[in-house]
């Protein structure tokens, strides 16, 4: 049988959707501190750790921060907005999901925290640079840290996303935080207390249309 602690473990797992209502209620030091013990644990291709966070407290540039990814927001609400051809409850789920995005885009310069999450590409295992398509790999070397730190954020109670738009003014933001020409955006994520319950179920598809063994399509 699963003890507690494994029970809870994967109840987190099941339930880290994107928390973007959140409170300007300021984080703990001994909070933050265990936050990022714990993200520096994270696996990266050869263990060359090719990341950085920036924690931007800073009221000026959290502000400045807002006002880049308002209008960004906007075009992209834009362009997914429409619920036509949706179930009732998905297209309920898309209003919800605007209307949280649309509360952080007005008020992210109220969060108490603002991780930038950079990146030196070559610090990273780009095992797939060659391919004729789009390349990946190098992200496994990021975004496992970043998981690290959402997952430590939720253990501290505090509510936290993903978000990617900022990178569309990625020389704006190294010009804001000072970061290194050679070191690029890969993601934001703002933290705070959650203005309500905050995690919740997710919606997912099934593990059979998800994994298959040992041949594409066949159940595992």
């Amino acid at each position: 049988m699963p003890s507690h602690d494994t029970e809870t473990f994967y109840e987190f797992l099941r339930t880290q959707r994107a928390v973007r209502k959140l409170r300007p209620d300021p984080i703990p030091d001994e909070a933050l501190a265990r936050i990022l013990d714990a993200t520096r644990h994270a696996p990266s291709g050869g263990n060359r750790q090719g990341w950085r966070m920036v924690m931007v407290t800073d009221p000026a540039k959290k502000a400045r921060l807002g006002e880049l990814y308002a209008p960004i927001w906007e075009a992209y609400c834009s362009k997914y907005a429409s619920t036509e051809g949706m179930t009732p409850e998905a297209a309920a789920g898309m209003i919800r999901t605007l209307d949280s995005g649309s509360y952080m885009a007005a008020h992210m310069h109220e969060y108490p925290l603002i991780a930038i999450v950079c990146f030196n590409p070559e610090h990273l295992a780009v095992t797939d640079i060659e391919q004729d398509r789009v390349s990946v790999v190098g992200g496994g070397s990021i975004y496992p840290a970043v998981q690290n730190f959402m997952l430590a954020c939720r253990v501290e109670g505090l509510g936290c996303v993903l978000t990617t738009l900022l990178c569309q003014h990625e020389l704006e933001v190294k010009s804001l935080l000072s970061i290194p020409e050679d070191w690029y955006t890969a993601a934001a994520i703002p933290v705070g207390y959650p203005v309500g319950k905050g995690y919740g179920p997710v919606r997912r598809l099934p593990v059979e249309a998800l994994f298959f063994q040992d041949t594409w399509g066949e159940s595992v």
